[in-house]
């Protein structure tokens, strides 16, 4: 599949955490994107994108006051989704979604951190583009539950109008959308491997553990991975959901 016509802008939130398997399918279908990483850059001018990406963080989106450009992320998210355009959030940038369309973000229970397992709502399995996050890469089954790579431990009500898709045992709200071309998703559905075992090397988890998930889970899980962006990157020329 090779989309024309588009051109990406990803906001990188800290240096460590990039557009992994994001870049990797954006890069391999030929579709034109920027990386900016704020708090080193201004925030760029969107008006030439037709769709944003917002990626994760250690800070809490109610840190404005200390990372001022999350403000300005939140200004530009509210203005793609006003325009018809496409949005993606993952973690923090989901949280920054949930926050610019008027729902609370707060702590959650407990941290969830590692490979964990979610379950799609009614309307998730309803979805396009989550069936095809919940299709197995090989095996072509669709798996209502199935491991995710989660490290967070803040979390978001749903807002009002948004669709809740994606649920876990911790946190209710894992993943919403927003009318037909925005999507948020707590967990990472962009890590590489090498991310994996990078940011948890300082975590308090069972480094054996998480090394034998990694390897037994990560193959597939950048499949499913795979699968979600050929649906969401053609959704800014399908017109998202009917």
């Amino acid at each position: 599949m090779k989309v024309t016509g588009m051109s990406v802008l990803i906001l990188k939130n800290v240096s460590s955490e990039g557009p992994g398997t994001i870049e990797d399918f954006l890069r391999d279908e030929g579709i034109s994107y920027h990386v900016a990483e704020l708090g080193r850059e201004a925030v760029p001018d969107g008006r030439d994108f037709n769709t944003l990406v917002m990626l994760g963080g250690h800070m809490s989106v109610n840190e404005e006051e200390r990372y001022p450009y999350l403000a300005e992320e939140m200004k530009m998210a509210r203005e793609f989704i006003a325009a018809g355009k496409s949005v993606f959030g993952v973690c923090l940038g989901a949280q920054i979604m949930a926050k610019a369309l008027g729902a609370r973000v707060y702590a959650g229970p407990e941290k969830e951190i590692g490979w964990l397992e979610i379950e799609l709502t009614e309307d998730g399995l309803r979805d396009p583009s989550l069936r095809k996050l919940a299709e197995h890469p090989r095996a072509g089954d669709f798996r209502r539950r199935f491991a995710v790579f989660q490290w967070h431990g803040e979390t978001f009500d749903i807002p009002p109008a948004a669709v809740r898709l994606v649920r876990s045992a911790l946190y209710p709200n894992q993943a919403f959308r927003y009318g037909g071309n925005a999507y948020a998703f707590q967990f990472h559905i962009e890590v590489k491997k090498e991310m994996v075992y990078e940011w948890l090397k300082n975590e308090p988890v069972d480094r054996e553990f998480l090394r034998k998930q990694t390897e037994s889970l990560y193959d597939d899980y950048r499949g499913r991975a795979m699968n979600f962006y050929r649906a969401f990157f053609s959704r800014q020329t399908t017109g998202g959901v009917h």
